[in-house]
């Protein structure tokens, strides 16, 4: 049993953060100057980019803005951002590089950084890991004696991709001393990034003259010192030069008494790489946030999970252990996150945030600033609105945003910011056009709001009602401070950041959309004429505004928040709404259906939603091939080896299978995810699969003849999420339980403030200690504290039972970083 829990641990690694601008780049290589050339960024984990930033206009200083999310699938040793000047006729030229070690990414953590940018050298992009196996033997002939140096390569990793495909690896050793360099090589391995050689080199070390074999084998300290083993991996380009991989040096000084030294050594750049002053090239700005939580099973989560779960019954709230959290890491808006992932999962959100809200509108003196401050109740709607929102966004914005930003019509209406030729009235046409879209598509919409929002915004309203009594538009401005002013309005001016549109709009679109912003925010606000337009500091906005027919909006705003909040709830078409999971470009194979033709990859637009999966030539053009997912049987990893290509995934459903390569392995792994969460709870799932493909009469990974037999690998199993909200509970509980104790300080602190009120019945001093916490009820916080240090120590408990010790120096997972030339 012990040993299927241990199967069941998870390390999963996450990076969050912003690529947000540059500063000062210098010249690029090459003829041309940066300032004459437009740049990109691009993120790599080791010299795999994941993830690309749009091309940007010129500019010595550009601001980029662009945020990333994405799990690490893999092990990785450095991260690395790189800008590019884009280049028309040549290949993109590199400006500059950011790398950053693994090991030190939660030093920059939560907080932006500015670092200076290092030149891209050749021999510094390298990548994977090498595995040898060395020992020194004595030889004894009848005249002399010696030693001989036995260097066994058996194989490499993770080398990087070469021009996109897989590399065709070889091997150099030498052993380098004082006048001697003997040098051997390695067969060449023909495409793979994970070449197997397995082949053994002897070199011959020379003694010293006054060697004596009545010694015992002693070898000489001052001929052992200056010989060292190298070990070089590189590319064969057949007619070109070859590209160096990487390196790795070995002491042989470290080989004693016959003894077999094998380990694994992290390849690294040549230390002769380019001189240039990093100084010249300029800086990026950067925010980094990176995650890594060991998941234990979810057994060992069910105690701190319950004693959030039941938070909305805790009298009061504030005494909760839900609370609480939000309470000591007030500063810290991500923290909210996970817990809100964890109540939307068990369906307790609704009761929990109706009574945060509760405690909120206590502190409420004005019935005009309702829900205008940053409190718990606040964020855990805003992150609730996003995560249960996301698709209701796509639907109601989605097709305005893009015809926004496609048809790039100019709306500029600030005289001072006109360009020559610019005409204001043309462009007042413009931004009000876009405006009544907007307008019309949000208040049009209420059909398509997900119940889980109506149903909070009904009880914000209930509340506001019975806070406020005697104010009849307070039970509108309740509901519309969150649906127009920090949800709507919100994803028109950042649609990058809900996934709205891929990059940060240019400067021009950003603009326009920073209008309609504004006016859709004030629009949507409740109060008199005369206060919204008073919310306007700039004159231009003003006319602007009291060009709409504020009777007309203000009925359409009230019919819209009353049909997203009443007690009358929606009817169910029984029919599931077609929801967008997952889409993007990959490379497809060919399946083979027609008699001639070659079974070539072909660049395809892959798309799944909770009904079906298809593939297109080109997106938005009609499918070319539909797979109902109910059809889908499983969905695997294939190896490198079937197609010698890396990335690649298979879907198996009742035609052939379809064999698809992601574009790196960030996306591979976001596509099995998807892919398999939408079809874990199908009928007809398989047990085993084929990790590589059925050709020349046979399975490749298991030899066996017939195409119909079974898998020879046991089918990966996935772990349960709410597929729609995507949460896996156990992940949000761990990352609970790691902020708890990384602050177990605040906890504490409030664990004396509440002894300290429990004690002292009197009026409360206005002490610090107490000032920075919600006590209502000393002992019953204190009480909730008590609990949560039991059931965190408990966990702390399971955590050192179940974690390995740091993985051995040298192994795969831990790798020897060598020295370097």
């Amino acid at each position: 049993m012990a040993e299927e829990d241990d199967a069941r641990i998870r390390v999963l690694k996450s990076l969050r953060g912003k690529i947000c601008e540059a500063k000062n780049l210098g010249p690029v290589s090459g003829p041309n100057r940066q300032r004459d050339l437009c740049t990109f960024c691009t993120i790599s984990l080791d010299q795999e980019e994941v993830f690309r930033t749009r091309v940007f206009d010129k500019s010595v200083s550009p601001f980029y803005g662009e945020d990333f999310y994405f799990e690490i699938p893999r092990p990785f040793q450095c991260l690395s951002f790189y800008v590019y000047a884009k280049s028309v006729f040549q290949r993109d030229l590199p400006v500059g590089k950011v790398s950053i070690r693994k090991d030190d990414l939660r030093t920059y953590n939560s907080k932006e950084h500015w670092f200076g940018l290092q030149p891209v050298d050749p021999n510094s992009e390298v990548q994977g890991k090498v595995h040898l196996e060395m020992r020194l033997n004595e030889v004894i002939t009848q005249n002399d004696s010696g030693q001989q140096l036995q260097v066994r390569i058996i194989e490499c990793k993770e080398l990087p991709l070469i021009s996109g495909q897989n590399c065709d690896p070889y091997a150099t050793v030498s052993l380098i001393g004082p006048a001697r360099s003997d040098q051997k090589k390695t067969k060449v391995k023909k495409k793979t990034s994970n070449p197997y050689f397995e082949e053994t080199f002897f070199f011959e070390v020379t003694r010293s003259s006054s060697y004596s074999r009545r010694t015992q084998f002693p070898v000489e300290e001052e001929d052992i010192e200056k010989l060292e083993i190298k070990v070089d991996v590189w590319n064969n380009e057949n007619l070109a030069q070859d590209v160096f991989l990487g390196e790795t040096r070995v002491p042989v000084k470290i080989l004693r008494n016959d003894h077999i030294h094998k380990a694994w050594y992290l390849l690294q750049p040549k230390g002769n790489g380019s001189k240039s002053k990093s100084d010249d090239l300029g800086s990026l700005r950067l925010k980094l946030t990176y995650i890594e939580d060991t998941v234990l099973p979810s057994a060992c989560y069910i105690p701190l999970c319950n004693l959030l779960l039941k938070s909305p019954d805790v009298k009061p709230i504030s005494a909760s252990a839900a609370h609480i959290l939000g309470d000591i890491y007030r500063e810290r808006y991500e923290v909210v996150l996970p817990m809100v992932r964890l109540l939307l999962h068990h369906n307790r959100f609704v009761p929990f945030v109706s009574a945060v809200a509760a405690l909120d509108l206590d502190n409420t003196q004005e019935a005009n600033t309702i829900f205008r401050g940053n409190s718990l109740a606040t964020r855990c709607i805003d992150d609730m609105m996003k995560i249960v929102g996301k698709n209701y966004l796509a639907v109601t914005l989605k097709p305005v945003i893009d015809e926004i930003c496609e048809s790039n019509k100019t709306c500029e209406i600030d005289p001072i910011k006109l360009r020559e030729g610019d005409n204001v009235e043309v462009n007042k046409e413009n931004l009000q056009m876009y405006v009544q879209k907007v307008f019309s598509s949000i208040t049009q919409s209420s059909s398509s709001c997900p119940p889980l929002m109506c149903d909070v915004f009904r009880s914000l309203r209930h509340l506001a009602c019975k806070r406020f009594p005697g104010d009849p538009h307070v039970q509108y401005s309740a509901v519309s401070s969150f649906v127009f002013l920090r949800f709507f309005a919100v994803a028109v001016l950042s649609p990058q950041s809900f996934q709205l549109r891929p990059h940060h709009p240019d400067p021009e679109i950003s603009r326009t959309l920073t209008l309609i912003s504004k006016t859709i925010q004030t629009l949507g606000s409740w109060g008199s004429l005369s206060k919204k337009l008073s919310s306007f500091k700039e004159t231009y906005m003003y006319d602007f505004f009291k060009s709409f027919q504020e009777d007309k909006c203000i009925e359409k705003v009230k019919k819209f928040l009353d049909e997203i909040s009443s007690n009358v709830s929606k009817e169910s078409s029984g029919l599931e709404d077609a929801v967008v999971l997952k889409e993007g470009e990959v490379q497809k194979r060919g399946q083979g259906k027609k008699r001639l033709g070659k079974r070539s990859f072909k660049k395809r637009w892959l798309r799944v939603t909770n009904r079906e999966l298809s593939y297109h030539k080109h997106k938005g053009k009609e499918a070319l091939c539909t797979i109902d997912v109910k059809n889908i049987q499983a969905v695997e990893k294939l190896d490198e080896s079937a197609f010698n290509r890396k990335n690649m995934f298979q879907v198996i459903h009742s035609d052939k299978p379809l064999y698809v390569q992601a574009g790196n392995c960030v996306e591979a792994s976001e596509w099995l995810e998807v892919l398999s969460q939408v079809s874990r709870c199908n009928e007809g799932r398989l047990a085993t699969f084929h990790p590589s493909n059925y050709t020349g009469g046979a399975w490749q990974c298991c030899k066996s003849q017939s195409s119909n037999v079974p898998g020879c690998k046991p089918c990966t199993t996935t772990m349960l999420a709410n597929l729609q909200l995507d949460i896996d509970c156990d992940r949000e509980t761990e990352r609970i339980f790691s902020l708890l104790s990384s602050n177990h300080t605040k906890l504490q602190n409030m664990e004396d403030a509440c002894a300290a009120l429990a004690v002292y019945q009197g009026p409360q001093r206005d002490q610090e200690e107490y000032s920075k916490f919600t006590i209502q009820e000393p002992k019953e916080t204190f009480q909730t504290l008590k609990q949560l240090r039991n059931v965190m120590e408990e966990l702390r408990i399971q955590h050192d039972i179940r974690n390995d010790p740091t993985a051995q120096y040298g192994s795969l997972d831990n790798p020897i970083v060598g020295k370097t030339s």
